[in-house]
């Protein structure tokens, strides 16, 4: 019993990984690819230099544990009052399950952005599921802070854009 074990490790270890599977299977779509698998809803959605400069923004702060992950967090902080930007995945299916989110920011006074891909926010927040929605909180004293402002006056005059036009 023991050797079948062994034989069934080494058969996987064998057998060479099958080309466009695994982890790295997100960075194979291309952008444009991502953008059509988006809600109706997702507006204002980052260009494909915006969501770069976001997605290495969420990445930074997950590092020094300034983001709040997921619905029921990034709800919890924006009703106790949290500040900083709210970064929405825009190919969530239900999408009930977010619509009431950019409602929230607005009435908090907190600026969003919709990125196409949900397994690219999740990763970018250190974690190894999907993650619908990511809160980075405004911090002062942090290595990033300038890509953080950088980034948030980006997503301000989406913001305001997407204001105007409705």
């Amino acid at each position: 019993m023991g050797k079948e074990k062994k034989d069934k490790t080494a058969k996987k270890e064998d057998t060479p990984a099958t080309p466009g599977g695994g982890e790295d299977d997100t960075n194979t779509v291309s952008y444009e690819t991502r953008v059509l698998a988006c809600n109706a809803i997702a507006h204002p959605l980052a260009s494909k230099k915006l969501t770069k400069k976001v997605l290495k923004t969420v990445k930074k702060a997950a590092k020094t544990k300034n983001v709040r992950r997921g619905v029921k967090e990034v709800v919890k902080a924006l009703r106790k009052g949290q500040k900083g930007v709210v970064v929405i995945a825009g190919d969530i299916s239900p999408v009930d399950v977010i619509t009431h989110v950019p409602i929230m920011c607005e009435e908090a006074d907190v600026s969003y952005i919709y990125v196409p891909s949900k397994e690219e926010l999740g990763n970018a927040g250190s974690t190894k599921r999907a993650t619908s929605c990511i809160l980075v909180v405004q911090k002062e004293e942090v290595d990033y802070s300038d890509l953080y402002t950088e980034v948030l006056d980006e997503v301000k005059d989406l913001n305001k854009k997407l204001i105007t036009t409705v």
